[in-house]
């Protein structure tokens, strides 16, 4: 079963506040953990225990995790192919990138037959999915330094023998650049995202600062991390030619790398504490 880059479930939902646990927990602690850990880390993240069972039992269903007892207590490990789909999100959500203008372009081209739509359906979800932008039906557009990540997905999609992807240095019409980007993607929405996270956590240095303590540093950083982690999928990092003046991604991206410097180590401190005290929870004698 193939786990995919999930950015259905809606930022601060106990599914997506999970999801974000996963990524940002599980595998620094062997990829497994019980349930009471996986309950306690939500509940410090505003997530009532019942509401966390819940999520637990909605991606398990979706292939990220598989319910595996260890020494006597109930717990989840990661599923391999969860494992490949967080190791493709990691540079992506961790490491914000944008093009310069004169960068290289990625175009991808592909002509699907009807009695494959369902695959032609998934391609073009999931070039949405990295924040490609959509120049005609069979026509995408993206920064070439996801050209990688666009080979992957035609390749997964199962559609490599319909699809050809071009890297090209320049995009030439008679419609101005910055009115074609406005055509190809939706800024309007990737503006707001970026205005949500700023709204939502630029205060969150401050409550740090004011109360350092580690079960804080965790709550802040899950957070924020959930909020920002659809952001560099949705947005491709488009270059200033392209973009109106007033452009938030670069504030967005700049708070989010402070907090993340400021509340990982105490963050991944609190959680070191939660797993050690794991091992006198639910045992029996």
């Amino acid at each position: 079963m193939e786990v995919l880059d999930d950015l259905d479930s809606r930022p601060g939902s106990a599914t997506s506040l999970l999801r974000t646990v996963i990524g940002a927990v599980l595998r620094d602690h062997g990829g497994w953990l019980p349930t009471a850990v996986f309950v306690e880390l939500l509940r410090t993240a505003g997530v009532s225990p019942e509401r966390t069972r819940t999520a637990l039992a909605r991606v398990r269903a979706k292939g990220l995790l598989a319910s595996q007892p260890r020494e006597r207590q109930p717990g989840y490990a990661l599923t391999p192919a969860a494992e490949a789909m967080l190791a493709r999100g990691d540079r992506r959500i961790h490491q914000p990138r944008s093009m310069d203008d004169g960068d290289a372009w990625c175009l991808v081209s592909f002509s699907v037959p009807e009695n494959r739509r369902q695959e032609r359906h998934q391609l073009r979800r999931q070039l949405s999915w990295i924040g490609a932008g959509h120049v005609s039906q069979g026509l995408w557009i993206l920064p070439a330094f996801l050209l990688e990540e666009a080979e992957d997905i035609v390749r997964r999609s199962g559609l490599a023998d319909r699809a050809t992807l071009f890297v090209t240095h320049e995009v030439r019409g008679a419609v101005a650049p910055r009115e074609l980007a406005a055509q190809w993607w939706d800024l309007g929405a990737i503006r707001e995202l970026h205005e949500g996270f700023l709204a939502a956590h630029t205060a969150d240095l401050a409550a740090w600062n004011a109360d350092p303590a580690e079960a804080t540093a965790f709550r802040l950083w899950i957070g924020a991390l959930d909020s920002w982690r659809p952001i560099p999928y949705l947005d491709p990092g488009l270059p200033p030619a392209l973009l109106p003046h007033d452009w938030p991604g670069a504030r967005s991206a700049e708070l989010y790398l402070a907090l993340r410097e400021a509340t990982a180590a105490a963050a991944s401190a609190y959680v070191d504490g939660a797993v050690g005290a794991s091992s006198g929870w639910n045992m029996s004698p």
